[in-house]
């Protein structure tokens, strides 16, 4: 099933295990993902003029495009990193029992 731009997966980083399980338990709590993966990285990366070589933990969050911006400034306000990494791929194309499930898990609570 094709869905455009309607879905998206959305990257972003932490610097332990610890804090990539609190950053996803947030996140599927707030409607704003419907599923984090996590994994354990090794990232090479300059940092202020300095080359680092650090163990992270790796968030992939399955979402809707449409909570994208809100999700963007979720991670920014519960981040450590000054500048974490904040990354959409968009999901083209995925199975629709699948993407219904991805619907129901981001839509926002009735209030």
């Amino acid at each position: 099933m094709t869905h455009g731009s309607t879905y998206c997966i959305v990257l972003t980083a932490t610097a332990s295990p610890q804090q990539a399980e609190a950053l996803a338990r947030q996140i599927v709590q707030a409607r704003l993902g419907a599923c984090v993966q996590t994994q354990p990285i090794k990232s090479f990366y300059r940092w202020q003029g300095v080359l680092w070589a650090e163990p992270e933990c790796r968030l992939a969050i399955k979402t809707r495009t449409d909570r994208f911006a809100a999700l963007t400034q979720f991670i920014r306000a519960h981040h450590s990193y000054e500048t974490p990494e904040i990354v959409q791929i968009p999901i083209s194309a995925g199975s629709s029992d699948y993407l219904r499930w991805l619907d129901a898990g981001t839509q926002e609570p009735d209030l």
